[in-house]
This record gives structure tokens, C-alpha cells and sequence, in this order.
């Protein structure tokens, strides 16, 4: 599987897991420090090829997509799952690193771009307390479990709604996702 853009990772060893995954060329951030010189490749990429950011599903992994995203509006994004990233190894934290040949290859199949997605979405902030994604006891393993069925990558509370707004997901959709984790547990 050969990929056009270059793929922005926060290190080396996430560039190493790729290349066994994917012919691809990386861009390293150097973990959660984005230098002036850093952001300036990855501009330059995304004007010459594009970019795909593809960081770890954690705060620091969506920290640097924000601060990507807010300097090339329409790079591409990829996500994998905290499963894939390695959630089960203990004493280590999450990384791109720890992912298969295979989920890379399937994460990168499916590729969202914010600028080619219909950002509509009927969903509001008060249905999303009103299905405990907000709110309550359970409301973090909720979030992650439609974060992960849907594609969503690492979100908070805050995340949440535009995520979903971002890739067009409807209120139907969510709630497939919802009965579907509550028809799991029982």
C-alpha cells in the first residue's frame, strides 16, 4: 500500500511501525513539542502532496492535531482505537507504535477530511447529556465506545459534539451506536 501524503507521527518509532505497514514518507513531530521548523514542513507537505495527521489517541496525540489542524484546515486525519495503540501492554502509555501492520492499514483506509465531509449534523449538545455522553457515571466509557465504533479518535466532553459534527454524524447513527453498546452489556 503506497500513500501520496505525508503522514504526520510524533516519532520515530511510529515511523518505523508504518514503513512496516505502508510505503509511506513521515513527518515526526517529536512528540508534543511542534517547532516553528516542524510546522513549516508540515505546511510545505500539505501544499506539495497533502498531509495525513495520524497521532496517538491520547490528550497529548490530540493536542497536536489541533495545533496541525489550526495551521493546514484541510489536512487529512486517521485515527486508531486505544485497543490498537496498545491499551492492553501494561506500563507503557498509547502509541501508534504498538498497532499492527493490519490496523494501521485499515486505519488508513479510512481516511476523514474535515473540508470534504457534510457538516451537517442534528445532533445538540443537550442530546448528548441526555444519552450520558456528557454527564454521569458512565459518561467517559460512552464516549470512548462511540468514539471508537464511529471513528472519532481521542474526545473529551468538550470534543465530542464537534467530532461528530465534523464528520457528519446524525442523532440516527449515534443512536444505533448507543443501543448497540447497550444490547453488548446485557
Amino acid at each position: 500500500m503506497k500513500i501520496k501524503e505525508v503522514i504526520v507521527v510524533e516519532g520515530k518509532a511510529d515511523t518505523e511501525v508504518l514503513r512496516h505497514a505502508v510505503a509511506a514518507d513521515t513527518i515526526e513531530t517529536n512528540g508534543s513539542a511542534l517547532s516553528e521548523t516542524t510546522l513549516q514542513a508540515i505546511q510545505r507537505a500539505a501544499q506539495t502532496r497533502g498531509i495525513i495527521v495520524f497521532t496517538d489517541p491520547d490528550f497529548n496525540g490530540e493536542r497536536l492535531r489541533k495545533l496541525i489542524t489550526a495551521v493546514v484546515p484541510d489536512a487529512k486525519h486517521v485515527f486508531l482505537t486505544k485497543d490498537e495503540a496498545g491499551r492492553q501492554i501494561k506500563h507503557h502509555s498509547l502509541g501508534i507504535e504498538y498497532a499492527s501492520a493490519a490496523d494501521i492499514q485499515q486505519a488508513l483506509s479510512k481516511v476523514y477530511t474535515a473540508s470534504d465531509v457534510d457538516m451537517s449534523s442534528d445532533i445538540t449538545r443537550a442530546d448528548l447529556i441526555r444519552l450520558g455522553l456528557m454527564a454521569g457515571a458512565n459518561a467517559a466509557q460512552r464516549r470512548e465506545h462511540v468514539s471508537e465504533r464511529l471513528g472519532l479518535g481521542y474526545v473529551n466532553g468538550k470534543q465530542l459534539l464537534k467530532r461528530l459534527n465534523m464528520f457528519g454524524v446524525t442523532n440516527e447513527e449515534l443512536n444505533t451506536v448507543l443501543q448497540e453498546m447497550d444490547e453488548e452489556k446485557n
